[in-house]
């Protein structure tokens, strides 16, 4: 009621300002200027007009006469329009506890027809919406139309749709099991990590027409990175997480969810690793050999997953030597590692110099057979074949450093079956500033069934 009469008040008062701006007072500074052009001819005429209250009697009759003649129609200044006010909230009314709509849409556009002073009080009434009033409907399907509170009564009202197909749905309801999505995880700490997340609650209840749950795939709460409080090691609690029905497209469905929130208990660790760093050599040099290669560091610490850094024996770092001649300092961008989130260094400086080549052959190397397939066992043909030569080359100080035992020859069976096979010799070496070939490139085996 306080807010009408405060709408009523301001209406008046706006067409008081606007008969003051537009009527009395040009009208005032008419009667002014004639009295100013009587005032220098005298007479009674001109003490009655200079009279301040005639003037504002006069200016009053005229400021009635044209407001009579405006109410009459007889002065066109008010006119008939139309107003509209798009986008007005619809209002369902129905029983929410056992019943789902659909097809009614969220607004509706309302015109508004009359005179200009009607329209506009109209509009200054607090407006509620637009209502669609199903109280008592049943299941089925209904042409509804909606339904407007006029306030006032010489104002037409329109709208626009006037009326809208919709179903209604007996309501059911189902349980689903709660998984979690972790939204922003980027804007974590680089060097911490989501250990788990627990909810207080891994079922809730969906309610909704029977075909709406048959899409539901999948209820996932959705936890925010950005929303915890304090980013630190430790447990952090997350509350109003809201929950999203989805459907196997992930779509997001428009489903009730009771609860509608849920809290989490979020464990942020920070699982880390020092691992050694590996130089491995890419491609040929030019004449020379690696005589050192040094690493600006020769650790590095991991951060992530605990179980991917478990399996993280060292950082691999691949130096391109093809067409080296003469010393050359590297500037290497280290890659993280699959699932790795941070590493300690970010850049590895890597001092290369170069010497004369020199070869050394070490014996006896056993060969390896590698690869071979369940339920076969193989035989070496030939005793001489069992181990092998390895012709090591690189400068002095690389090939008297290199110790036998670090390095393997094997003989690769992948794809090899019941038979006799001529396979390569293949030799690797720890020291990677040299290289390794096999005095004999080539031995031959026989496969046959497991006893």
């Amino acid at each position: 009621m306080k807010k009408i009469s405060k709408s009523i008040i301001n209406f008046f008062k706006a067409i008081f300002r606007f008969f003051d701006k537009w009527l009395i007072t040009p009208i005032t500074k008419l009667f002014v200027n004639c009295s100013r052009f009587f005032s220098n001819r005298g007479g009674k005429i001109e003490k009655f007009l200079v009279n301040r209250q005639t003037l504002v009697v006069i200016s009053l009759i005229f400021a009635l006469i044209t407001f009579y003649a405006i109410e009459e129609k007889h002065i066109s200044l008010i006119d008939n329009s139309a107003e509209v006010l798009y986008n007005q909230k619809v209002n369902v009314k129905y029983n929410e506890a056992s019943l789902v709509v659909e097809g009614v849409p969220e607004n509706v556009d309302v015109t508004f027809i009359g005179r200009k002073m009607d329209v506009y009080l109209a509009k200054q009434y607090p407006f509620d919406g637009v209502t669609l009033d199903l109280t008592g409907y049943t299941p089925g399907s209904y042409s509804v139309g909606f339904k407007y509170e006029q306030a006032v009564p010489s104002v037409a009202y329109k709208i626009d749709p006037s009326s809208v197909n919709i179903r209604i749905y007996e309501k059911i309801a189902a349980h689903k099991e709660v998984s979690t999505d972790i939204i922003h995880k980027d804007n974590l700490d680089s060097k911490m990590y989501i250990d788990s997340v627990v909810l207080d609650t891994d079922n809730v209840t969906v309610n909704g027409a029977a075909h709406q749950l048959e899409e539901v795939a999948s209820v996932k709460a959705m936890v925010d990175v950005n929303k915890i409080t304090k980013v630190e090691v430790g447990t952090s609690t997350l509350s109003d997480i809201p929950l999203i029905a989805y459907d196997a497209d992930g779509n997001k469905l428009d489903v009730e969810i009771v609860p509608a929130t849920v809290s989490a208990a979020i464990k942020i660790t920070s699982p880390s690793k020092e691992v050694p760093i590996k130089l491995e050599v890419k491609g040929e040099l030019d004449g020379v050999a690696i005589k050192s290669l040094t690493p600006s560091t020769n650790t590095v610490i991991v951060y992530g997953n605990q179980d991917i850094i478990n399996t993280i024996e060292y950082l691999p770092v691949i130096v391109d030597v093809s067409g080296i001649k003469e010393d050359k300092t590297y500037s290497i961008n280290l890659t993280k590692p699959t699932g790795i989130r941070e590493i300690s260094v970010k850049t590895l400086t890597v001092e290369l110099k170069v010497g004369d080549i020199i070869s050394k052959e070490i014996p006896s190397i056993p060969i390896n057979a590698v690869n071979l397939a369940s339920g076969y066992s193989v035989q070496v043909v030939g005793e001489n074949n069992r181990v092998v030569n390895v012709i090591v080359n690189g400068s002095e100080t690389a090939v008297s450093s290199v110790d036998p035992t670090t390095i393997n020859a094997f003989v690769d069976l992948s794809n090899l079956t019941e038979g006799e096979h001529s396979v390569q010799v293949q030799v690797k070496g720890e020291n990677t500033t040299v290289t390794y070939t096999p005095r004999v490139k080539e031995i031959k085996v026989v496969i046959s069934k497991s006893k």
